[in-house]
């Protein structure tokens, strides 16, 4: 039974401190990606983004961002990939998962990793106190010249 009286409860804007690792999101969050890392820097190359939405904590440094990255790698030079990049930085750490597909994959396989990149948007923007919505995304054809290569 709740003996709390109204004026003893806590505020909602009391900070809250619990302990998180790294591992613990990766787990969780982008348990369903193809690979994950963290970091002390962000691996995105603004030269390779098609897509960038960033959902920032206003009480610190703190972000979730969704990216959607189109390269060819040097290996690989006839296969254009799209790479769906959702970047979580807490303090100093940066935790990324990665989801990919072929250009040339079928609808299926963009479908499930946008999908699963989305889910996972959704959740790390919690982590800095966003809630995300769906959206809509006009897609541009994929006939256009060639992403730029990506070496590895």
């Amino acid at each position: 039974m709740d003996n709390l009286t109204p004026e003893l409860e806590p505020e909602w804007e009391v900070p809250l401190t619990l302990t998180l690792t790294a591992g613990a999101i990766i787990d969780s969050v982008f348990a369903t990606a193809e690979s994950v890392h963290t970091g002390a820097q962000s691996c995105i190359d603004p030269e390779l983004v098609v897509v960038d939405i960033t959902a920032p904590d206003e009480n610190s440094d703190n972000y979730c961002r969704y990216v959607e990255q189109r390269y060819v790698e040097d290996s690989l030079p006839d296969v254009t990939w799209q790479d769906w990049t959702i970047e979580l930085r807490l303090d100093a750490t940066f935790i990324v998962g990665h989801w990919r597909a072929q250009v040339s994959s079928g609808p299926a396989d963009w479908d499930w990793c946008a999908a699963q990149a989305e889910s996972a948007f959704g959740a790390a923007a919690v982590l800095v106190g966003k809630r995300v919505r769906r959206g809509i995304v006009v897609e541009q054809s994929s006939y256009g010249p060639k992403p730029p290569h990506v070496k590895h």
